[in-house]
């Protein structure tokens, strides 16, 4: 084996070494997070808002904005009363459908504190994001914070609020930031006293008397009412929640190396805002740098190795993630000189010059076979030659 094909291999071991030997990054699971209520924008002064049709029956008395978009079909008024402005397929209602449409993906986006819940009835829940398939609430619901609490439910498919439901808030806790998102339909039934703002992928049906303090906002489908009371909330002073999302590297492991040769590496990260990259644990091969900034790994390594490092990206959200590497740093190429050069010891390197063959030692050996064969043909003519005289 040549020197050459003995660096190769070394490089591809180290390399194999490095896939087999490095970590992946900490099983941590990214997080969404927001530090405040769910931004409606435009939907905001609408208490009711739906895509395909409003359609009221009885003497339900509405404070808010009612709207429509795409179609045009808002039906029961009168009987019903609208403290606000109806807006049908105008561009007020299909602006707000589609601030609705970023609020759902916001909500439907967050990391929950709780998920697989199921019947809420019974519960006193501090702030913060709940999830579950089939939400409901058959009884009371307590929720107690401050002004500035929020709270988010996020039911997969359906949210059903059961017959003399209510919901109850205390501590100076606000009905702003109370938000249902409903991956398909949300029923309020009969005489329910219900709170938050409900935003439905498809419809939402109030049945007769209940009371919603809040919004039925619905994307796709239609808002069904009865004889209801639905007072949108006012003068909420806390300004809409920034989304942050916890870290994940997403870059493979880093490549093996060579002492004196550049090397680049750039450790990738996901995450908003943001990740900045440190090392916390071991260090980089020397002749490395890292910039925690850009994360990538740069410089020429001084020094052959395995080298353990650990690093780890923050941007602010929890969890933050880790992740564990051996940096393999292979010798310095050997550059060899020509056979025979001055100082090579010529046809006296042995072993060496034997196991480089074709690369190394043929060219010398055809020059002197041929020089060979030229003094044999000329000392053969002379003998003739002498033969004939």
């Amino acid at each position: 084996m040549s020197l050459k094909d003995a660096r190769r291999t070394f490089l591809a071991a180290s390399f194999a070494g490095v896939l087999a030997l490095s970590l992946a990054p900490s099983p941590a699971t990214a997080a969404t997070t927001i530090d405040g209520p769910i931004g409606l924008g435009t939907a905001a002064p609408f208490a009711v808002l739906a895509a395909s049709t409003v359609t009221n029956t009885g003497p339900s008395v509405i404070s808010g904005n009612v709207g429509l978009s795409p179609d045009t079909s808002i039906t029961g008024f009168p009987p019903g009363i609208v403290n606000g402005t109806t807006h049908a397929s105008d561009a007020v209602a299909a602006q707000a459908q589609a601030d609705l449409t970023v609020a759902y993906n916001v909500a439907a986006g967050l990391t929950p504190v709780e998920s697989g819940l199921g019947d809420l009835t019974g519960s006193s829940l501090i702030p913060g994001v709940y999830s579950g398939g089939e939400l409901s609430v058959t009884g009371d619901l307590a929720l107690a914070g401050t002004a500035e609490s929020v709270w988010i439910f996020q039911a997969a498919s359906t949210l059903t609020i059961g017959s003399g439901a209510n919901i109850v808030m205390s501590g100076g806790a606000s009905v702003c930031n109370v938000f249902w998102q409903v991956g398909s339909s949300a029923t309020i039934n009969t005489g329910a006293r219900f709170v938050g703002t409900v935003m439905a992928d498809i419809s939402i049906t109030a049945n007769t008397a209940a009371t919603i303090t809040g919004r039925l906002l619905a994307r796709t489908g239609a808002v069904t009412l009865d004889t209801n009371t639905i007072t949108a909330p006012t003068g909420c002073s806390t300004e809409p929640g920034t989304v942050t999302t916890s870290p994940e590297i997403t870059s493979p492991v880093p490549p093996p190396g060579e002492v004196g040769a550049d090397y680049d590496h750039v450790i990738t990260t996901t995450g908003q805002p943001v990740a900045t990259v440190t090392v916390v644990d071991g260090s980089l091969p020397p002749g490395l740098v890292l910039d925690s900034a850009t994360g990538a790994i740069t410089g020429r390594p001084t020094a052959a190795g395995t080298f353990p490092v650990t690093v780890v990206a923050s941007n602010g959200t929890l969890p933050d993630v880790t992740a564990s590497y051996e940096i393999t740093i292979a010798p310095a190429a050997v550059v060899q000189a020509p056979a025979g050069a001055p100082g090579t010891g010529g046809a006296g390197n042995g072993g060496e010059l034997a196991e480089s063959g074709a690369e190394i030692g043929w060219v010398p050996l055809l020059a002197v076979a041929a020089l060979l064969s030229g003094l044999t043909l000329v000392t053969m003519r002379r003998r003739r030659r002498s033969a004939s005289a």
